[in-house]
């Protein structure tokens, strides 16, 4: 009996042990050994064998990236304006010997830098900076802190302010201003609106007024060419009608001449057609408008009616002597 309890005993134990030895590490994490209390190796994910009561794991982690809120801390800028600024810092951490042997708490060092990095970057932008250049603050934070935090084993992938938050005081005297602002603005855009407007008001007047002169200079070329045509036209009708007159007053001295070669009794009467014919050609061309003026010498009247009893003459004693 004696024999099968320290057979049962030693089994427990060598089991224990067996049990104990296997350590089993999830992918994404990583465990630390110690042996009598030294630095011995790190287990990597999956199956890992220890010795029993000589082994242990001291730390166990995981070397994914993980978030690290910041919580919100009181700074003073350049310009002595009260803020307060949270953030966001995100890390993982790749040598896992350096992260517990050579910082205690590495989370709470993580968190005391940031803050300290923080303050000493907002102590060196004024107020209107501090909105502005969020970006290049980001930038500087995360440069620092990835060399200061590079002998824990820490990388630093990414760092984010997340708020920036100023004083009531600060905050009221900013509403004012951004008031003001808007009224100064909202001035100037009515201003340049009517100034707009009136521009174009004049412009469409001008343009109106141009127009308005075009139309009229543009009517009286018009009106001019149309009352030079009917003078033009006047003009032709009334030579075309006097050439027509004096065609009608040659065909009449023709048939009278023959008549007055068949009888001579009818001599003084051609005279005095002709002469009437004469003065009334003189008459219709002085009406025209379009005629110089002519002057008559009443002298000339009776020599004319003896030329033109000469040329009667003349006619008679042709014909006769054609008759002979």
């Amino acid at each position: 009996m004696l024999e099968n309890f320290f057979l049962l005993v030693f089994l427990a134990l060598g089991g224990s042990a067996v049990a104990g030895s296997v350590k089993v590490v999830n992918q994404g994490n990583a465990a630390l050994v110690e042996r009598l209390g030294s630095y011995n190796k790190k287990l990597e994910p999956g199956l890992n064998f220890v010795i029993p009561f000589l082994d242990k794991i001291v730390y166990q982690e995981t070397i994914r990236e993980k978030v690290l809120d910041i919580p919100p801390q009181k700074c003073i800028t350049r310009d002595n304006v009260g803020i307060e600024v949270d953030a966001v810092v995100y890390w993982r951490i790749v040598d896992m010997e350096k992260a517990w042997y050579k910082v205690e708490n590495l989370q709470s060092a993580m968190v005391n830098l940031v803050l300290t990095q923080i303050r000493s970057e907002m102590g060196q932008l004024e107020l209107d900076e501090t909105f502005t250049a969020r970006a290049q603050i980001n930038e500087i934070l995360l440069r620092d802190l990835d060399i200061a935090t590079d002998p824990w084993g820490v990388k630093v992938t990414r760092v984010e302010l997340r708020d920036i938050i100023p004083s009531q005081a600060v905050r009221e005297s900013m509403e004012l201003q951004m008031s003001a602002e808007r009224r100064r603005r909202a001035a100037i855009l009515n201003s340049e609106g009517e100034r707009e407007a009136a521009v174009n008001s004049a412009r469409g007047k001008a343009e109106a007024q141009i127009l308005d002169a075009e139309a009229r200079q543009k009517s009286v070329i018009l009106q001019a060419e149309a009352e030079q045509k009917a003078i033009v036209m006047k003009a032709q009708a009334e030579r075309q009608q006097q050439v027509l007159k004096a065609q009608a007053i040659a065909e009449s001295a023709e048939i009278i001449s023959q008549k007055i070669n068949s009888n001579s009794t009818a001599r003084p009467a051609l005279e005095v057609l002709l002469a009437l014919g004469y003065l009334d050609m003189g008459s219709t061309i002085g009406k025209s408008d379009s005629s110089k003026v002519m002057f008559i010498d009443p002298r000339t009247i009776p020599a004319t009616l003896e030329g033109i009893r000469s040329i009667v003459s003349d006619t008679q004693t042709n014909v006769v002597g054609n008759g002979r």
